[in-house]
């Protein structure tokens, strides 16, 4: 078989895995089809269903369809496993790294566009309890928070579910327990525009650099966060925003890389995150350089990632 047959043969699939699996979408390729990669696998954990989606396409795409061709039956929490990815639906487009989670919906016009390889995890949720949930008028799509605490138990779950091996089969109950576990954290861990983008007027001194602060630990994740980009998020002047603070003696670029080596250390001292790689955590907490990593995890900590990480999971296990 030449390479074009191979590469025709793998899209079909793939095309036809995908529409069985998460609904009509169409695929256009960013490379020659010799070069498309594209694989759709399922599974169950804990008596949920599951979807693995790996692919290097251009751009996987559905359009606004009938109501009536649409399939409402489902919401997907997809949690980006590799690689980088946006998502656009309906108008609002959010970017994903490594190791986020976002709610969108099985209804309505959907673009999703890989930045070179990635891998998706997707769990099916019931649209109509997500719906009930999060109320008749409120969107279906967002990006799950990595600060808020029902966000970041979310991101603990999924892991979890994408890591198991499957132990037997699972009871009806259990998947419903699981399922409504879901559910029951999404109200509390999506992410608003006003939770990040909120009026800044009239907020002054102390106040204002709380406020900014909390803008900075929801967008850890973003590899881009920088003061320019958060100057114009806060409708303030960058020389207002390294004044609050210089204040206190500190900067605005300090302050992020502190907080984005506490999240990493709070990561790499969970059990539930073991199997996880020290890269894949460092990335997911907006590092885009391992050896910097390392060596500001070092300075901040006087260990290793490695070496503080062994040594926070034998002190759990001791006191398990």
């Amino acid at each position: 078989m030449s390479m074009q047959q191979a590469g025709q043969g793998g899209l079909d699939t793939w095309n036809r895995d995908l529409r069985a699996t998460c609904g009509h979408f169409e695929t256009e390729l960013a490379f020659n089809r010799a070069l498309f990669i594209g694989e759709v696998s399922t599974f169950q954990r804990g008596g949920l269903s599951l979807a693995n989606l790996r692919t290097n396409a251009g751009s996987i795409r559905r359009q606004l369809c009938k109501p009536d061709h649409d399939d409402d039956q489902d919401c997907f929490l997809v949690s980006q496993r590799s690689g980088y990815s946006r998502i656009t639906q309906n108008g609002t487009s959010i970017q994903l790294a490594p190791g986020e989670l976002l709610l969108m919906d099985s209804v309505g016009s959907l673009e999703i566009s890989p930045f070179g390889l990635i891998e998706h995890a997707v769990l099916s949720l019931s649209r109509r309890d997500v719906a009930r949930r999060l109320g008749g008028d409120s969107k279906t799509f967002g990006k799950i928070s990595s600060s808020k605490a029902c966000g970041r138990m979310l991101h603990v779950l999924v892991d979890q579910l994408c890591k198991d091996t499957p132990e037997g089969e699972s009871s009806a109950g259990e998947g419903e327990a699981l399922q409504n576990a879901f559910v029951s954290l999404l109200g509390s861990a999506l992410e608003h525009e006003t939770d990040l983008c909120g009026d800044s007027v009239g907020l002054q001194g102390s106040h204002l650099r709380s406020y900014v602060q909390k803008v900075i630990d929801e967008c850890l994740t973003q590899p881009g966060l920088n003061p320019v980009g958060l100057a114009n998020r806060l409708n303030i002047s960058v020389r207002h925003l390294y004044r609050l603070f210089e204040e206190q003696d500190d900067s605005v670029c300090r302050y992020i890389q502190r907080a984005r080596l506490k999240r990493s250390a709070d990561d790499l001292a969970n059990p539930f995150l073991r199997d996880e790689s020290i890269t894949s955590i460092a990335y997911k907490w907006g590092f885009t350089d391992s050896a910097h990593f390392s060596r500001s995890f070092k300075k901040q900590f006087e260990q290793s990632p490695k070496a503080f990480r062994s040594s926070q999971l034998q002190q759990a296990q001791g006191v398990a």
